[in-house]
Order: structure tokens, then C-alpha cells, then sequence
């Protein structure tokens, strides 16, 4: 018996529209990744990128638990001594929570080249307004 292999051009990409509003916003981010990746395809195969698109709306109405919203801190470095520039999760979320969503999401992606083209499919909006319609995204 021979094991299928999926091939990257009969790869049939799905639309999934996720919404986030009062989801903790780290198992929004997992169940992204998931349909990312493919991993919820029966056909899936690990070096083929075998995902589908994912739009992720109300992400400012996703919540974090506990105590992150204070503790957490988004870091990130200008390469210079001294470039440290930390934001706390309150006021990321304040004012990009799309950042915030896709920084979870890209976190738990595959850090290699088929990760990265699966991070070109996500779609996340602040707010319950995207302009995939014409996609009919199938909403999870």
C-alpha cells in the first residue's frame, strides 16, 4: 500500500472566517494555525503547503486571561545598543490588537518557508468589516 502525497498545484484552498470576539485570543490564534497549516485536511502532507485562507474579524474583542494584560509585554529590537522597545499587552491591544492576533498566529506557524507562505494567507481585521465576500468564506 502506498502513502498519498498531496502535490501543491491540486491543492484546493477553503475560506475560514474565524471570529474572535470574547475568545481568549491565544486558541483563536491556535485554531488559525491549525487550518493554516492544513493539519485539519485529510490529504495533509508535512512538506507541502496544504492550507486555506483565514480571515480573523473583531480581533479587539478578543480577550487574554489572567493576568497578561498587564505581565505580557510584546518586545522587539532595533539591532542598536539601547534598542529595546517594549509594549505592554494593554496597550496593544488598545491600539493594534491586529498586531497582537498575528504575532500569536505567526508563533505558532512552522519556522521555515512553507510557515512563512502560510502567514501570507491570514486576513485580520480590528473590527466585523472585511472585503473577502466575493470568497464566501465558510465562517468557524
Amino acid at each position: 500500500m502506498s502513502t498519498y502525497m498531496a502535490k501543491a498545484e491540486n491543492i484546493d484552498r477553503k475560506w475560514y472566517l474565524i471570529d474572535a470576539a470574547g475568545k481568549p485570543l491565544g486558541r483563536t490564534a491556535a485554531e488559525a494555525a491549525v487550518l493554516l497549516n492544513g493539519k485539519n485536511r485529510a490529504d495533509y502532507t508535512p512538506h507541502v503547503d496544504c492550507g486555506a485562507y483565514v480571515i480573523i474579524i473583531n480581533a479587539e474583542k478578543a480577550v487574554l486571561t489572567g493576568n497578561k494584560l498587564k505581565q505580557k509585554y510584546y518586545r522587539r529590537h532595533s539591532g542598536y545598543i539601547g534598542g529595546l522597545k517594549e509594549v505592554q499587552y494593554q496597550t496593544l491591544m488598545a491600539t493594534r490588537p491586529e498586531l497582537a492576533m498575528e504575532l500569536a498566529v505567526k508563533g505558532m506557524l512552522p519556522k521555515n518557508s512553507i510557515g512563512a507562505k502560510s502567514f501570507t494567507r491570514l486576513k485580520v481585521y480590528r473590527g466585523p468589516e472585511h472585503n473577502h465576500q466575493a470568497q464566501k468564506p465558510e465562517l468557524l
